[in-house]
């Protein structure tokens, strides 16, 4: 079998790669059967000249090769029939921006793998940049915050050699007394938690967090059933929520009337009750003066995150009273950090990262029959040009009928 790591060509670019030189190396000597070659790429954040000092054969043309590993969309254009393709698609929750991507796959009888879709058989994810967006959500949230109250000046990540570099930042700052939420128990919400323990701020009960005043900056890590709670009032179920939360309302507003910094490292699903709404923030005991969004859902459970920002332009203001963008420095706004791509902003750390995951889960699985089902779940599409079973339910999408 032919492995190759493809060009990144999608808009804007995006330095990332699946796996590192020294990761392909590891590749090759655990299963040294494979055939593997690299596409030549002026953008990627290792250089074609790193890949042909590893021991690669660098390409231009990977038509020869069987399966092609990438990070974002593949531009129609660039769709080689007959493939097995890995990178994120964007289709699995029918966006309509990439119908034609997935309508394109399955006329090519391309075999999709979504990074999204490779998931342990209870349905949790096995790889993916989450623990980078957490990382470098957390440490802009302060950076937004050292800017508005011009007390400290960090430097943007993607001026930053790495994660150390990243950290040593942080050494330098001194915080203000804050009070920080933080959403989530997954691999985003890990990664945020990451850079609090960093600077050494102290995480809290829940209890202790609603109910006391501090002298010192702390955090309490909330997870789903902490503010989310049934309409009914019986005790809520973790797994019976992410099943159907159609029983259960916000329970956040106690927690937004004594946080200043919430960054948002949730999972959010359909159907899935808004943490806060814009009437919500309008509340004279509304408190939540800044916001990372690293979840970032336009119009979503988040009423500040008004549109996604860029790596270029990442903070914005929200004046909760005309529910407008304004300034950031402007008095009572919400300060806004919503990059929808933050993993990005650090490629060598994620892409090595990422490489790590996908040697171990997905590799492995083409060596050992695929033993744990991790390809057979998924495979999106078929050579055959069809929806994999799993996958039916996009068939209206694909068909423009939803």
């Amino acid at each position: 079998m032919k492995f190759a790591i493809i060009k990144e060509r999608k808009n804007p670019p995006d330095r990332r790669v699946v796996f590192s030189p020294e990761k392909l190396q590891e590749f090759k000597q655990q299963f040294p059967q494979a055939e593997i070659v690299v596409e030549s790429s002026d953008i990627r954040i290792f250089t074609d000249q790193e890949y042909q000092k590893a021991g690669f054969e660098v390409v231009t043309d990977v038509s020869d090769c069987d399966v092609l590993l990438g990070v974002k969309e593949v531009p129609l254009e660039n769709l080689i029939p007959n493939k097995k393709y890995f990178y994120f698609s964007h289709t699995i929750k029918k966006q309509p921006y990439n119908r034609k991507l997935l309508k394109a796959m399955l006329a090519k009888n391309i075999e999709m793998y979504d990074h999204e879709t490779i998931v342990k058989e209870n349905g949790a994810r096995l790889i993916g940049f989450g623990r980078y967006a957490g990382l470098v959500g957390a440490y802009n949230g302060f950076r937004a915050i050292g800017l508005k109250e011009e007390i400290f000046n960090l430097p943007k990540v993607e001026t930053l050699a790495d994660l150390d570099a990243v950290k040593a930042e942080l050494d330098k700052i001194k915080l203000p007394n804050l009070k920080i939420l933080l959403t989530g128990t997954g691999k985003v919400a890990y990664g945020a938690k990451e850079i609090l323990d960093h600077l050494g701020i102290k995480q809290v009960s829940d209890a202790l967090y609603l109910t006391s005043t501090f002298t010192e900056p702390v955090y309490c890590m909330a997870d789903v059933m902490e503010y989310a709670k049934r309409k009914d009032g019986k005790v809520g179920d973790k797994y019976a929520f992410y099943k159907d939360p159609t029983d259960y309302e916000s329970n956040f507003m106690p927690y937004a009337k004594v946080t200043d910094y919430f960054i948002a490292g949730h999972f959010y699903g359909n159907k899935a009750p808004y943490l806060f709404t814009r009437e919500d923030a309008k509340l004279a005991e509304f408190n939540i003066k800044y916001v990372a969004d690293v979840s970032c859902d336009v119009d979503g459970p988040v009423a500040s995150t008004i549109k996604a920002s860029t790596i270029a332009d990442p903070i914005y203001g929200y004046d909760p009273q005309t529910e407008k963008e304004v300034d950031f420095k402007n008095e009572d706004v919400i300060t806004v950090m919503a990059v929808d791509n933050l993993p990005c902003e650090l490629p060598k750390d994620a892409s090595e990262g990422f490489g790590e995951m996908f040697l171990e889960h997905v590799i492995a699985a083409f060596y050992n029959n695929d033993k744990d089902g991790i390809l057979a779940r998924a495979k999106m599409t078929t050579n055959e040009g069809e929806l994999a079973e799993r996958y039916s339910y996009l068939q209206q999408y694909v068909d423009g009928k939803e």
